[in-house]
């Protein structure tokens, strides 16, 4: 929230503690709580901080629920709790005007508080003003992230030059994953730290799902087979550009079993048609085509194994990632793997 004037943002404190039932309260962004405390990485806070008896409250102050805010308020969370000398149990509090049917569910399931606020208060989303913002699945980003994998530990100059992305850049990516506790930094050196939190981190920002394009029944009883013959019948055209991701390409690039009912490919939007034309089926002996519209240039790295087209690593361990939960398996077992690939 960029912070109102003092009246209307210590109006809208007084509304939530008294809504939580919360008798005493800390305003300065958790200043207070932390006086005796400068062991912790706290350059991350949330919009307030409220303190009652045993329980601190995190509190997202923003007019509606957004799946950025959510994931904020979440990793706050993770790196509150992590700090043992708080002594105190950490809760995490969503007040907004408006909370969507899908956020809802979000929050919910993350065991968030939600606080509807009056439409009289006066709030406005900070998301863009913060550090922590700094999107570590955009093209220039991941290309950092992805080669520190691979490389495990070097300096932010090398990943600079290794991916040729500005110095600049680099290091910002750096700082940004250096502040949620999932690079550490020593001795001119970089690494990654928590790579579960990374992972989460990615599923949260760039879910796999928002890019969905179709789901196609197609005329197949198993995936690998499906894939070749797709490959080799969009290669027959050469300007039409396929490249499969997610379950599809992390098996033939780790060789882990994975589920043989639905293919996960890459398509241009304008191509989607064609592919309906060759291979929709309505019958019940079929698999799914998953297919993805690029939100990046996913084409120019692919490669072909085994006779399918597939994308490189570093967007199959992406759009694994944005796969959350549900595919947290194979992708660990290709973040183990990464460095030979």
């Amino acid at each position: 929230m960029t912070e109102p004037d003092p009246l209307e943002y210590e109006r809208i404190l007084n509304y939530v503690s008294d809504s939580l039932g919360i008798s005493s309260k800390v305003s300065d962004n958790g200043i207070d709580v932390l006086r005796e405390n400068s062991s912790g990485d706290f350059s991350f806070k949330p919009d307030a901080v409220l303190e009652d008896f045993n329980t601190i409250y995190l509190v997202e102050i923003n007019p509606k629920a957004t799946l950025d805010a959510i994931a904020w308020l979440n990793l706050l969370r993770d790196i509150w709790s992590e700090n043992e000398d708080l002594k105190k149990d950490i809760r995490t509090v969503f007040a907004a005007k408006s909370f969507p049917e899908r956020e809802k569910k979000i929050l919910q399931q993350l065991d968030i508080t939600m606080l509807k606020l009056p439409w009289s208060f006066k709030t406005s989303s900070q998301r863009s003003s913060r550090s922590g913002t700094h999107r570590i699945t955009s093209e220039k980003s991941w290309k950092i992230v992805s080669r520190l994998l691979k490389e495990k530990r070097t300096s932010i100059r090398q990943l600079s030059l290794l991916e040729d992305v500005s110095y600049g850049w680099a290091h910002k990516t750096v700082q940004a994953l250096v502040g949620q506790q999932i690079i550490k930094q020593e001795y001119g050196s970089v690494s990654i730290s928590n790579t579960d939190k990374l992972l989460n981190g990615v599923a949260w920002e760039r879910p796999l799902a928002n890019i969905k394009a179709a789901e196609i029944n197609i005329s197949f009883s198993e995936s690998m087979s499906a894939a070749k013959e797709i490959t080799q019948a969009f290669e027959m055209q050469d300007d039409l550009d396929i490249g499969f991701t997610s379950y599809t390409a992390a098996a033939l690039y780790t060789g882990y079993g994975v589920r043989h009912d639905a293919v996960y490919l890459y398509l241009k939007d304008e191509h989607v048609d064609y592919f309906r034309e060759l291979f929709e089926t309505s019958s019940e002996e079929s698999i799914k085509a998953m297919i993805y519209r690029p939100d990046r240039e996913v084409f120019k790295g692919t490669l072909e194994k085994e006779g399918i087209r597939i994308v490189s690593p570093s967007q199959t361990l992406l759009d694994l990632a944005g796969m959350g939960y549900s595919a947290m398996d194979i992708t660990k077992d290709m973040v183990s793997k990464y460095d030979r690939l």
